[in-house]
């Protein structure tokens, strides 16, 4: 008796849960109802500091890719002092969640013997493509100090994949046949990560509410961190300003 009187309950508990969607440990919620964002402009203050021209006259290949000088990407801004090639990320604050990493790969171009673009962001184990278009031969040699060192030699037309296994912001990568060929990879554990556009803009989008630490690094003027909270369903600007060192 005590079984038909269960039996009626069980099923409605099963109907009302048989197609809930199952979320996996580690999986970032999907809700966006729920999570936060993080936007904002990193600038640069001050007097911007002259792109140096690079030569390439040691590869007649490379150099004749360009109708005038490549200059260095060192510190790269439009009119407005908008920083581009800056990294934006969560240093603190996701505790002990994990996230899964991509499949689809970060790709870079090696074009007109320059790295494209000069900086990228990826999450460990990520893949990392690198890929030849230019009429020369090249190769990659990222220097990490917490991953696999490796270097690799590329075929004019040919494509590298490889990746990192651990956070590291940011690795160096050069090309031990044209000197002047420099980029920074940025290896992350999460998904909270962007590069500035050309106007220093940035979204990180899809964060779990809470406090966060969050730094912008670039390659010569350093790193710059805030301390902010965010709630639910909640944008939040953050900007940053960066000066000249001396």
């Amino acid at each position: 008796m005590k079984f038909k009187t269960l039996l009626p309950l069980f099923l409605l508990v099963l109907i009302c849960t048989w197609n809930q969607p199952v979320i996996l440990a580690g999986s970032p919620t999907t809700d966006s109802a729920s999570t936060a964002t993080v936007s904002g402009v990193v600038k640069f203050e001050g007097k911007v500091p002259a792109a140096a021209p690079i030569s390439m006259a040691a590869d007649p290949s490379c150099a004749k890719q360009h109708s005038a000088p490549a200059l260095n990407q060192d510190v790269v801004t439009d009119g407005k002092g908008g920083l581009q090639n800056v990294i934006v990320f969560v240093a603190d604050g996701l505790g002990d969640r994990t996230f899964d990493q991509p499949t689809q790969p970060v790709v870079i171009d090696q074009k007109g013997c320059l790295y494209q673009p000069h900086v990228v962001a990826m999450q460990a184990n990520q893949p990392l493509e690198l890929v030849n278009h230019d009429p020369t031969s090249h190769n990659i040699h990222p220097m990490p100090t917490n991953n696999r060192e490796w270097n690799k030699a590329e075929l004019p037309g040919t494509k590298a994949e490889e990746t990192f296994s651990r956070e590291e912001i940011a690795i160096p990568l050069k090309c031990n046949i044209h000197p002047w060929m420099r980029g920074y990879i940025a290896v992350f554990k999460h998904p909270f990560f962007a590069v500035t556009k050309p106007d220093g803009s940035f979204d990180l989008r899809g964060l779990p509410p809470g406090t966060y630490v969050i730094k912008a690094w670039q390659e010569k003027l350093g790193t710059s961190t805030q301390t902010i909270t965010v709630g639910a369903n909640e944008t939040k600007a953050v900007d940053f300003v960066f000066k000249a060192r001396h």
